[in-house]
């Protein structure tokens, strides 16, 4: 492995571009909390399908949750909130239904 604890600039070089290195994983960072809440939001529709026989709901959550990934993905100083929104939705009709 690389010894970084003694090398100047973080363990970056200078032929190195460190502002594009963070902001790459700031994106990556967001990208994926983004996609874990749409993900989750997809296996809970799923469930309320499947078990409570509610597929017009579930379909409707889907839906639901692809407009709050895209509204999430577009404006990063909400980032995973609205899909997080759509999955307290879904589990509630999960629970009630």
């Amino acid at each position: 492995m690389a010894d970084t604890k003694h090398t100047p600039h973080m363990g970056y070089g200078p032929e190195m571009d460190a502002q594009a290195h963070e902001t790459t994983y700031t994106s990556f960072v967001h990208f994926t909390a983004v996609a874990v809440m749409f993900v989750l939001c997809c296996v809970v529709a799923l469930a309320v399908g499947g078990m409570k026989h509610a597929w017009l709901s579930a379909i409707f959550g889907v839906v639901l949750a692809h407009v709050a990934a895209a509204i999430g993905l577009f404006a990063p100083s909400i980032s995973w909130r609205p899909p997080a929104a759509v999955l307290a939705l879904l589990l509630l009709m999960l629970i009630f239904y």
